[in-house]
């Protein structure tokens, strides 16, 4: 199981017509083959200076390759995510084998 996560600051105002464009274009990201458990979150502590999180799992690595590479999320990276977001953090995550 991976769990893709991402964190970040959009250059857009909150509540505007951007920032809604922006979160339901990445929300059709859900409709990818074989993502589960997406979820966009509003990120709420004052220690972080970013104002949302995504995150998705997928069960294997192949599947987490077909994400990335598919054209609707590539698409996404080009016509959204380069042209709005200002700042990111990008994390993937594995169980611990011992855990």
């Amino acid at each position: 199981m991976i769990e893709h996560t991402v964190t970040f600051r959009l250059k857009h105002s909150h509540g505007s017509a951007e920032e809604t464009t922006f979160l339901t274009a990445a929300a059709a990201l859900a409709e990818i083959q074989d993502v589960k458990d997406f979820v966009i979150r509003r990120q709420t502590s004052p220690k972080n200076p970013h104002t949302f999180g995504i995150s998705m799992r997928f069960d294997t690595q192949e599947q987490y390759d077909f994400y990335s590479n598919h054209s609707a999320h590539q698409a996404f990276i080009q016509e959204h995510w380069l042209t709005s977001v200002d700042d990111f953090q990008e994390a993937d995550f594995e169980p611990l084998e011992s855990a």
